[in-house]
């Protein structure tokens, strides 16, 4: 059972560590972004004209937004920072790459590897 773990991290190499790390905290973020932008407006149209309900609809909606413009924004500095001392996460940010990694994840019931 080690064995397969040991095996499993020394494929990977602190660089790719890195790169797939922060490629997938910056899809995380702008997924939940996303996610409370539709919850703020879902509260907004459940208002019922209270205004404080409003206002915190508003807020949700208005928050979310300044989210994922810090997100995008990340995006641009770590590509362009990465680029700079070596690392390339924009090449990370691939779904399909995503749902691989996850599917090779060991000890995963649709993982190719297994902990037996």
């Amino acid at each position: 059972m080690n064995d397969t773990l040991i095996e499993s991290a020394q494929r990977y190499d602190i660089i790719d560590i890195i790169n797939k790390g922060l490629a997938y905290a910056i899809i995380v973020a702008g997924l939940l972004s996303v996610i409370f932008i539709f919850v703020g407006g879902i509260s907004f149209i459940l208002s019922g004209g209270k205004e404080d309900k409003i206002k915190q609809a508003v807020s949700t909606i208005r928050y979310a937004i300044i989210g994922l413009i810090v997100t995008v924004l990340s995006v641009v500095i770590v590509g362009t920072v990465g680029r700079v001392i070596g690392l390339d996460i924009i090449k990370y940010i691939n779904f399909s790459d995503i749902v691989e990694n996850i599917t090779n994840i060991p000890g995963t019931s649709s993982g190719s590897n297994s902990l037996d």
